[in-house]
């Protein structure tokens, strides 16, 4: 019997690429060959798969950036990209085809639905992205990593949950030793994009700390690469110690070892927080479709498990004064770290798979 094969697609960000990674190494376990269908950009984020799966760029294109030149090549850009699609779906046919969102996923979903092909889409946030609006209503069902995940008329939602990659639910539920007069440390995330705003903020909130906690820090601060050195500049002016990168491909380990987070709040982000079960502070990107971002961090502050603090409102002082709530008090910490837990879904993905399997099982011949 030939092994079944699934095709995923995805764009080029840690939020789409991270749960697509979870379920290619669910998938490839249970026996599936695995292919991802990314462009050069979702490419980068290629490295923590498994080695054995089929990586395609496509070409695709986005209307949301560019002058009126490069907004008149989309359509034809995303129109190759489909046929491209077709050509390969038809040398090499996909039991089925999964979509994580974004632009790149377009190619994959548009040759899929023209082949009438099963398919559906997982969407990380309770506001479906652009794309995945699209597809809604053309696919089987939409897989809703949040709930409830709002949802146009005639669209099937599943509430699976955000998967984590492995690396992550290897430490599902790490004993966390709650702030104190030893060593502490503090993991900065901006996302798999970088945040300006945190880096502008967060060195002279932590430098701002009172002397009795900031002794005790070290942090480890994900900054772009035009702000690294600036912020490792601050930190060291401040004479506290910190590992400043544009990309930290050890997360699951540096979040496992940190007493606080202070991230943004992406799924992927806020899915890795509840798996792992850490405190955190939240800064919701404010210029993210829909608002979603508030929408993830206010499930988490409502839960006890994190502190959200709007954009707007983020200053030095706020987030100084936040940030010494949590170390000061390691019993608050510690049922903040229980609150993440209590949300978490550390089987997204194997719950993800069985709907894959269920899909192929439906509409194989």
């Amino acid at each position: 019997m030939t092994q079944p094969l699934l095709l995923m697609a995805a764009g080029g960000t840690g939020g789409h690429m991270f749960p697509a990674q979870a379920l290619a190494e669910t998938m490839l376990r249970r026996g599936w060959r695995v292919q991802l269908s990314t462009d050069a950009r979702g490419a980068r984020y290629t490295g923590g798969f498994p080695h054995s799966t089929e990586i395609r760029e496509v070409s695709s294109a986005t209307f949301a950036r560019g002058g009126a030149v490069q907004k008149a090549l989309v359509a034809p850009k995303i129109a190759a990209g489909v046929l491209g699609a077709m050509a390969a779906m038809r040398r090499d046919r996909p039991d089925v085809v999964v979509g994580f969102g974004g632009y790149p996923s377009i190619p994959a979903l548009g040759a899929a639905t023209l082949m009438k092909l099963p398919r559906m889409i997982h969407e990380q946030n309770g506001v479906l992205g652009r794309v995945n609006q699209l597809f809604a209503t053309r696919v089987a069902c939409v897989a809703c990593g949040v709930w409830p995940t709002d949802l146009p008329e005639g669209a099937e939602g599943v509430h699976v949950g955000n998967p984590v990659r492995g690396a992550v639910h290897e430490r599902a539920g790490a004993a966390y030793i709650p702030p104190g007069d030893y060593p502490m440390s503090v993991l900065v995330m901006g996302g798999s994009q970088g945040a300006r705003v945190l880096s502008d903020v967060v060195p002279g909130a932590i430098a701002a700390l009172p002397e009795p906690i900031r002794r005790h820090l070290r942090v480890s601060h994900q900054a772009r690469p035009e702000d690294g050195e600036r912020v490792a500049a601050a930190y060291a002016e401040a004479g506290i110690d910190a590992d400043v990168q544009p990309f930290f491909h050890d997360v699951p380990r540096r979040m496992t070892e940190a007493q606080l987070v202070i991230s943004r709040a992406g799924a992927s982000s806020i899915a890795d927080l509840t798996v792992i079960g850490r405190p955190s502070i939240l800064i919701p990107f404010a210029a993210a479709a829909g608002d979603h971002q508030s929408a993830n961090a206010r499930g988490l502050a409502r839960a006890g498990a994190a502190v959200m603090i709007p954009e707007s409102r983020l200053d030095v002082e706020v987030l100084s004064t936040q940030i010494a709530a949590v170390l000061s008090d390691p019993d608050a910490a510690a049922q903040m770290a229980q609150a993440a837990l209590s949300v978490g879904k550390p089987e997204a993905a194997q719950e993800l798979a069985a709907l894959v399997e269920t899909l192929a099982g439906k509409d194989r011949p």
